[in-house]
């Protein structure tokens, strides 16, 4: 919407987004919001295809695992038909997830991956994997020009405060002065991006030459109990850390090989933890109404 170049039409079924994170922009000439779900058919004009719609939660994809697998699937065939019947170039947000519990450390876009296919996470793991090959089907059947992005962790202002992500997790909790529930053993790894540097590498790889699948992610590795560490120190220093079981299927470790975006995209995150963290507990802060003690 800053390039003045562009018309931007969003289109969201509210299952996981919400209208108030574009109060900034309805009514604007040049911003469309739509509510529609992308399992059902969508015509509207248009030369870019951002499909970004899932669940990315686990909260949300197991609340509805059908729902999650029908937008990778069902959803990405509806996004592919746009593509192909008004010519525009389209990118999948994929996912770290289609390298399952990785046994291959940091992960490059030429690994597999270790997935279960019948776990309570398959529906988003599964289907994201099945959305990659569906986009590569189109590109080489018909020509469409694709684009895909394999998102590791992202974090920042305007997400769920309750969508079971950890950092949201771990900064509600902060501020809610409870504990902040650490999933055993605590030595499982993540790579957390801030939001702006995620946007960034998008836009460079749906404007480039690329197809991908290009990793797009922050490679600062932590664990979950170092996580947990630096919220504490940086938002509530009173508060404890707990220990609680962990969901099934959770992945050991992550961290992305990002060759591929700093060499074709000339992209890598600016944005370190412990900037990005702050920013998002402004957020956070003034929507749960919790005011900074001194």
């Amino acid at each position: 919407m800053e390039n003045e170049k562009n018309e931007v039409i969003v289109v969201d079924n509210y299952f996981t987004g919400s209208k108030d994170n574009l109060k900034k922009w309805i009514g604007h000439p040049r911003f469309e919001l739509i509510r529609h779900d992308v399992t059902e058919t969508l015509l509207v004009e248009v030369d870019r295809i951002y499909h970004l719609a899932c669940p990315a939660s686990p909260i949300f994809y197991k609340y509805n695992p059908v729902k999650t697998i029908k937008t990778n699937v069902i959803g990405t065939l509806n996004m592919l038909g746009l593509a192909k019947r008004v010519g525009a170039r389209i990118l999948l947000t994929s996912t770290s997830e289609v390298y399952g519990d990785p046994l291959v450390h940091p992960q490059p876009e030429s690994y597999w991956g270790n997935v279960n296919p019948i776990g309570v996470r398959s529906c988003y793991d599964e289907g994201k994997r099945v959305a990659e090959t569906l986009m590569f089907d189109y590109h080489r059947q018909h020509g469409i020009e694709i684009r895909i992005a394999r998102i590791f962790n992202t974090y920042g202002p305007r997400m769920n405060i309750d969508d079971g992500r950890v950092v949201s997790n771990f900064i509600a909790q902060a501020l809610r002065d409870e504990p902040l529930t650490v999933q055993n053993p605590g030595t499982q790894t993540r790579s957390f991006c801030y939001v702006s540097d995620m946007v960034d590498g998008l836009i460079r790889l749906m404007e480039g030459d690329h197809t991908g699948p290009i990793n797009i992610g922050n490679p600062g590795e932590f664990t979950m109990l170092e996580l947990a560490e630096t919220v504490k120190e940086l938002i509530n220093p009173r508060v404890e850390i707990k220990r609680v079981e962990n969901t099934p299927d959770d992945p050991r470790q992550r961290k992305p090989d990002i060759t591929k975006a700093k060499e074709l995209l000339g992209w890598e995150p600016k944005i370190k933890l412990r900037e990005g963290l702050p920013l998002m507990e402004e957020d956070f802060r003034l929507r749960l109404g919790a005011a900074k003690k001194n």
